[in-house]
């Protein structure tokens, strides 16, 4: 394979490409840049130079890593060590890395922290290390978990960490979409404005998929969105199918407008399990339905494919509600 280097001066394509991400580009570097909560933000904004350990937990894409890295980077310019226990999750990643950097001083006395991302991903038995690891090394070094699921995090780490939910108030979401478009000279019609909001709406908590999701409709320099379903509809048509029993016809319907809801199927059941709360069906047939949507958001988490798991809710569903 040739390899031809880049001009002198010239940034390289890809750089180009990636610097164009708005979720990159507007990642926050700062506290002031984040979306918090006002008693999440007075607490951070009350650390100094001692932090105890923390465990940030909640939905993907509402800046659980980005908050770990302004502590150590700007709050308390501390030396740190980063791992992502989605890729690094064993025994001998905690032996080796995690302790070998733990169990001695900084250079100039301070803490240093350790960041777990999705440390929800860490094995029982390497949970049980990174527990002992924390009592050992506590005169030394804090750490700083982050994890989508609370419940995979085993009781003696939680009890070893302050436990803070990410999830942000909606209107600060808003706001820093309507900064981000001022910035990008976005403009906005007066007839795109419901649109955006329920882009907003559709996709909150997720921060990093509103930003992409509001890229996407602005290429040409006007928010526009055209010919897209609104999840209600996208509701009220699996509704539709499952009392017609048209099941299979639902899958092929589904798949073909996966781009509408993003692929995201659990918050798909969650959307079918507050629709039926409004419908006009016997009361122990909605029990029911919760209870099978229930068992399948559970399996969501473990499950190899999402789309087959919903597809098997929607099939016992419509045994459940015809």
């Amino acid at each position: 394979m040739k390899l031809i280097a880049a001009k002198k001066g010239s940034a390289h394509p890809v750089n180009n490409m990636f610097n164009n991400l708005w979720v990159q580009k507007y990642r926050p570097t700062s506290l002031d840049e984040m979306v918090l909560s006002q008693e999440n933000r007075k607490f951070f904004t009350s650390i100094k130079d001692e932090i105890p350990n923390l465990l940030f937990v909640g939905t993907p894409g509402i800046g659980k890593t980005s908050i770990a890295k302004i502590i150590v980077h700007d709050i308390l310019k501390c030396q740190y060590l980063y791992i992502n226990a989605s890729d690094e999750n064993g025994i001998d990643t905690i032996r080796s890395k995690v302790c070998g950097f733990s169990q001695t001083k900084s250079i100039d006395g301070a803490l240093k922290v350790v960041i777990l991302d999705e440390a929800d991903g860490i094995t029982l038995d390497g949970q049980r290390a990174l527990r002992n690891t924390m009592e050992e090394y506590s005169a030394f070094t804090r750490f700083i978990l982050t994890a989508n699921y609370k419940h995979k995090i085993i009781p003696a780490i939680q009890s070893r960490t302050q436990y803070f939910d990410l999830n942000p108030d909606i209107h600060s979401v808003a706001s820093r979409v309507l900064y981000i478009l001022k910035q990008e000279k976005i403009t906005v019609p007066p007839g795109a404005n419901v649109c955006l909001v329920r882009i907003i709406k559709d996709n909150f908590p997720d921060i990093r998929k509103i930003i992409n999701q509001v890229q996407k409709y602005s290429v040409h320099g006007t928010f526009e969105v055209k010919d897209t379903l609104n999840k209600n509809d996208i509701v009220n048509k699996i509704h539709s199918e499952l009392l017609n029993n048209r099941v299979m016809e639902l899958r092929k319907y589904l798949i073909e407008n996966e781009t509408e809801f993003q692929g995201d199927y659990s918050n798909l059941l969650k959307m079918y399990l507050n629709f039926l709360y409004n419908c006009d069906i016997n009361p122990d047939k909605i029990r029911q339905a919760i209870i099978t949507i229930s068992e399948h958001l559970y399996r969501d988490a473990f499950v190899l494919d999402k789309e087959i798991n919903a597809f098997a809710c929607f099939c016992q569903l419509e045994k459940v509600i015809t």
